[in-house]
């Protein structure tokens, strides 16, 4: 049982049934077919578009709207899917505020971009609502792949070999595919198990079978799918936690964000939920920001996120931090945790100021306590369970640029490899790449 459940100051059915579904209802609710054609018509078709350098997938971004404009999303869809697989669930989660439509000549000029992501997502939605797969399986090359991990980076690089005629093999360690799409957002980002159903489209491919309950050391290892495999993909993500280093966090009531967030995506009864009355969140990134407004949507009072630096310098974008306050969600900068206070439960954590002196972070020695009966971590995760044999880069698996690590036979991406900014549509592209690479090693 998680300890928020035994803790007295966490409760569940804060809130009525009708404000969890309003609460809790599409973030970016998708276009109607004239709103599409209208936000497609403001595009100016660049030629050498900024948009398109600043995709991680490469998407050719002015091609797929221009198909919008003309009236034929499901060829927009496939101009998509053809560089990410995955485009619909990248369309509701991919930060575009700080990629693609940062870079759009219209936010240069008026301060206001193209809607990219959105219109990536009514394409694909159409597409998809038409129960069509665009591609077809090559004919089969009787080579044999192994993926671990059936997140965005594993099943971006399953599809993309079972599509070139592999067959492929995706190992997890989880009861359901989709790994951070599925466990690890925001529930208002992806409503109504969305990330499920475009893993089941995307199995439509054919050719690859989802094996699950299945982690490296435990229940497979690595030299066992190297001698049984033409090739191993590991897209095995980041499944440690890093601790937060102050005195008291063994506390009931201190749990980690990223668990707090998998529970609530895999509810089917909000209501059933627990929350505290105050919640501190400690962290700066997207999974500080998914949790802490999450826990003001469940019924939380107060809501605050303690981040050790300033505003400028949050792993979380602008757009997500104004969406916090929004919310009623409060940020305080330069605090950094020293003590969980409380007799044996959370009550009160105390931070240290810091300042940034550009030799890096320097405590004040003032410090202030923040009332709290639930406190996240979400200040970071680690790799854990990395193969030996399998060269180490600053804690994360060392690749090339096309995904191949160490070892001759074995490729890796996503956020357990380096080179990757902890981004879906980054694993995604990283998984595409390496399965290019696959195919091109294998087949000579």
């Amino acid at each position: 049982m998680p300890v928020s459940q035994t803790t007295p100051g966490i409760q569940s059915g804060r809130l009525s049934k009708d404000t969890y579904d309003a609460n809790f209802s599409d973030l970016h609710p998708p276009l109607e077919p004239h709103e599409a054609a209208v936000a497609a018509d403001r595009c100016y078709f660049c030629y050498d578009a900024p948009c398109i350098a600043a995709c991680p997938t490469d998407i050719d971004i002015p091609l797929f709207i221009r198909q919008i404009q003309t009236d034929t999303p499901e060829e927009a869809a496939k101009t998509i899917f053809e560089q990410n697989i995955l485009g619909g669930m990248c369309a509701r989660v991919c930060p575009t505020e700080t990629l693609c439509e940062e870079a759009c000549v219209r936010e240069t000029a008026e301060g206001k971009p193209v809607e990219i992501g959105r219109l990536q997502r009514y394409a694909t939605d159409t597409l998809m609502a038409a129960d069509v797969h665009p591609f077809e399986r090559a004919k089969s090359t009787g080579k044999r792949i192994a993926v671990v991990g059936a997140g965005p980076a594993g099943l971006s690089c399953a599809h993309r070999l079972a599509m070139k005629g592999h067959d492929v093999d995706v190992y997890d360690a989880r009861p359901k595919p989709g790994g951070l799409n599925e466990f690890g957002i925001a529930a208002y980002k992806a409503v109504e198990g969305f990330a499920e159903k475009e893993v089941d489209w995307l199995l439509k491919i054919g050719g690859i079978t989802l094996h699950h309950g299945k982690a490296l050391g435990e229940g497979i290892d690595l030299a066992t799918l190297r001698d049984g495999y033409d090739a191993v993909f590991l897209g095995i993500g980041l499944a440690g936690v890093n601790a937060l280093r102050a005195d008291g966090e063994d506390k009931k009531g201190v749990s980690d964000a990223v668990d707090f967030i998998a529970d609530l995506r895999q509810a089917d009864d909000l209501s059933s939920l627990p929350v505290g009355r105050n919640v501190v969140v400690v962290g700066g990134g997207m999974t500080a920001v998914d949790a802490a407004v999450q826990s003001k949507l469940l019924g939380a009072e107060n809501v605050t996120i303690a981040y050790r630096r300033g505003r400028d310098r949050m792993g979380a974008s602008k757009f997500e931090q104004d969406l916090a306050a929004s919310k009623g969600v409060r940020i305080a900068e330069n605090l950094q945790p020293v003590r969980v206070i409380g007799n044996g439960t959370v009550q009160e954590v105390e931070f240290e100021y810091t300042e940034d002196t550009g030799n890096g972070l320097k405590g004040t020695g003032e410090t202030v306590r923040i009332p709290a009966d639930q406190l996240l971590k979400a200040i970071g995760q680690t790799l854990e369970g990395a193969p030996d044999g399998l060269k180490l880069d600053s804690g994360k698996i060392a690749v090339n640029e096309a995904g191949s690590t160490s070892l001759p036979d074995v490729w890796a991406g996503g956020d357990c490899a380096t080179g990757g900014d902890d981004l879906t549509v980054t694993a995604v592209a990283e998984g595409r790449d390496a399965a290019e690479d696959i195919h091109k090693s294998l087949m000579g």
